[in-house]
């Protein structure tokens, strides 16, 4: 299952996807989002208020070589991407764990999208509703330079059974 890129995407996508939608090998790309240097420095006054992210001419003299934006500001718009055009999962993306890299710096001119692979599955043993799924994701700009790279694992609803009774 391959879902498009949404454009821009600026509403909730409503969640489609239930645990027997899935298979391994599934791919998911998100929609768009352009980095700027407000957003950069907005953030990272707010919470990572660090020099590099701060201020282009202060990040010069750093290992950056320039504004980047922190990692968490890459990590919180990858999952804005997620959430409105790139994982219709039913009831919502809810992590579970999961293991997160920055292998290149996310830059003020950057347009960032999400290219997502479905990796695992397992249906839970205990809880009948639901299952595991593990989820490797690539944050990338339009170069297609990797920025960020994630593996995490979600909790992915059942189909519900017609009349409420229990899969």
């Amino acid at each position: 299952m391959t879902q498009s890129p949404a454009s821009h995407a600026s509403t909730i996508t409503k969640p489609t996807i239930y645990l027997e939608d899935l298979s391994v090998g599934d791919q998911f790309n998100s929609g768009e989002h352009a980095m700027d240097e407000a957003q950069i420095t907005a953030f990272a006054a707010q919470f990572d208020p660090q020099p590099f992210h701060l201020d282009d001419a202060a990040a010069r003299d750093t290992l950056f070589g320039g504004l980047a934006a922190s990692g968490w500001h890459t990590a919180a718009v990858t999952m804005r991407l997620q959430v409105t055009s790139g994982l219709p999962i039913a009831g919502g993306i809810i992590g579970a764990g999961g293991e997160l890299t920055w292998p290149r710096p996310t830059r003020p001119t950057y347009v960032l999208h999400v290219v997502s692979e479905v990796i695992q599955i397992q249906p839970s043993k205990s809880k009948p509703d639901r299952g595991m799924v593990t989820v490797r994701s690539e944050t990338r700009n339009q170069h297609g330079d990797v920025l960020q790279l994630t593996t995490v694992r979600i909790v992915v609803p059942r189909r519900p059974v017609a009349g409420g009774a229990g899969a």
